[in-house]
Parts: C-alpha cells; structure tokens; sequence
C-alpha cells in the first residue's frame, strides 16, 4: 500500500462530516479533488470504505476503523512537527475556535499577526450559528468562541474586543412613508429576519418587542450574508450589524434609516469555560490579545469604531 497523508486527511474528513461537500469546504479543496483522493484512497483496499445510498455516503464498519487508524497517524505526525517546532524554540500546536457567522468579519483580524508571528501554530476555526458555538463550549471541543451575546448557562471567561451595532437598514431606493404612524409604516413593509437562535434575531425581536410594533410580513434567512443581499435586492429591510456593511455602505448599495433607540449595541467577545486548562498556545493566544487588542482595533476598524 502506498497512500498518502493527504489521502489519510481526505478520508478522515469525509468520515467525519459524511459528505464529499462539507469535506471540501473544510478542507479548502474542489469536490473533484476530493472526490479523485477519495477513489486513489478507496483502491488500495479491497474492501469498501465507504456506500452510497440515495445521494448520501456512509462510512462502512471497516471504514469506520481505518478512520480511526488515520486520526492517530494524524495526530502522531502533528504532534512530530510540534515537537521539532518546540525543539528549535519556536510555539507550535493547535488553536481550535468557533465563532458565529458574523464574527467572521472581525476575528480573522485578531489572529492575523499571531499566526504570522508563530507560524508554528496551526487555526482550526469553524464559522457557524449560535447553537454550535455554545454546543462547541459546552463540550470542551475548542480553545475559544467569539460571541456577541454570552450564553446564559454556561460560566465563561471572556474579553471584551470590540461593539456590535445593529442598524435599521434598507437598500439604497428604499423609502418609509412618513405620514404613517411608526407601526402602520412598520406593518407594511417586508421584514428580513436571520434564523431563530441567531444572537441579531434576538437583538431584532427585542428591538421590536420593546417598540410595540406588530410585524406581519417577514423572510427568515439563514445567514447574515443572505440577509445583505435580500435587502440589496430590495426585498425588504432589516436589522443588521454594521461591521459586515463597509463595502455595501461605501457603494451604496445599502443605506441606514436614522430610528429612535437604534443602534442597539453588544460587545463581540472572545470566551472560554471558566477553569480551562490552556494548552500553551492558547495561553500565548490571550496574552496577545489582551496586549495587542487596542492596537488592533485602532488599525482596522477605526471606521466602525467613528460611524
């Protein structure tokens, strides 16, 4: 047998997520890619690692082993490149992080220049919704999230980094008829929601509960990137954080409606369960951030921090 630890990598990855799909986006590669891996993989045993049934794979019993056997081989050899990394004196490991689909508009920007400083260090970072990141805690499967509201249950560390401000948006021809009363306008009018869980679906029910509007008509999406571009598209108005609109606002394609008691404001934070035993990196991770934050935010994000 000659395989690869590239295909080791493919394979474990289409085990774990059970889909050709979702292990390309993880893995930063094409579905062919994969797929073409997956095949070279398959054709050094004779008996199968995996069946279709439907459109869905399933990993085999047999399968399911050799997985096993590529984690370990996985793991060993990560931990040989650490190891001769530590060796020469340089921070080497991995830093695991969940944060929630908005967040990817501010946390890239704080793992920049440690990544580039410690190139040692290898991100696994997952972009998801507001379930799978408490999920993530809840589990001890990461060494932080990034959230904008703090979940209530669970007993965190964080530090704060930077405000989320949610705005009344509209695209760029959209109007609100001033003659109406603020809920007869806001009863007219097609309302764009994320999905429910979402920390800004919570902040915009909250928004509307405490302004007594009665909503009728309302699209639910599941992204905050679906939101922006219905509301571009003109099919509604929403409520949405400013930091993922630069682009939007400077081309005017999207324009903020002035409102009473908007904008409403949270604070994106980086969390961790209370008592957490950091792996060196991760503790080299905190002291960074909460060294280098204000420098960071005054870099990138001094048209937020001003609007």
């Amino acid at each position: 047998m000659h395989y690869t630890l590239n295909q080791l990598q493919v394979f474990l990855k289409v085990a774990q997520t059970q889909s050709v799909t979702k292990a390309a986006e993880q893995l930063h590669l094409t579905q062919p890619a994969v797929s073409i891996q997956l095949k070279n993989f398959q054709a050094q045993f004779d008996i199968p690692l995996t069946e279709v049934v439907g459109r869905k794979i399933y990993i085999t019993e047999f399968g399911k082993e050799i997985a096993e056997a590529a984690s370990e081989i996985i793991n060993q050899v990560n931990g040989i490149n650490q190891k001769t990394l530590q060796y020469k004196g340089q921070l080497a490991g991995r830093l695991k992080i969940t944060i929630v689909s908005t967040a990817k508009y501010v946390m890239p920007y704080f793992l920049s220049e440690f990544l580039r400083r410690n190139p040692g260090v290898e991100l696994l970072m997952d972009v998801t919704n507001k379930q799978r990141v408490i999920e993530s805690l809840e589990d001890n499967e990461v060494d932080f999230s990034m959230v904008s509201i703090l979940p209530q249950k669970l007993n965190l560390e964080h530090i704060d980094l930077l405000p989320n401000k949610l705005y009344l948006v509209g695209n760029s021809k959209a109007s609100i008829n001033e003659s109406l009363t603020i809920n007869e306008q806001f009863n007219t009018l097609n309302w764009i929601y994320r999905e429910k869980g979402s920390g800004t679906r919570q902040m915009m029910e909250a928004f509307v509960e405490q302004s007594h509007w009665s909503i009728a008509k309302k699209i639910e999406l599941t992204s905050n990137e679906a939101v922006k571009q219905a509301v571009i598209a003109g099919l509604g108005f929403s409520i949405m954080p400013l930091i993922g609109l630069k682009n939007e606002l400077n081309n005017g394609d999207i324009k903020i409606f002035p409102l009473e008691g908007l904008p409403m404001a949270t604070m994106w934070q980086l969390v961790w369960v209370k008592g957490k035993n950091h792996s060196p990196v991760a503790q080299a991770f905190i002291a960074y951030i909460k060294r280098e934050a204000p420098a960071i935010i005054q870099k990138n994000f001094e048209w937020y921090i001003k609007y």
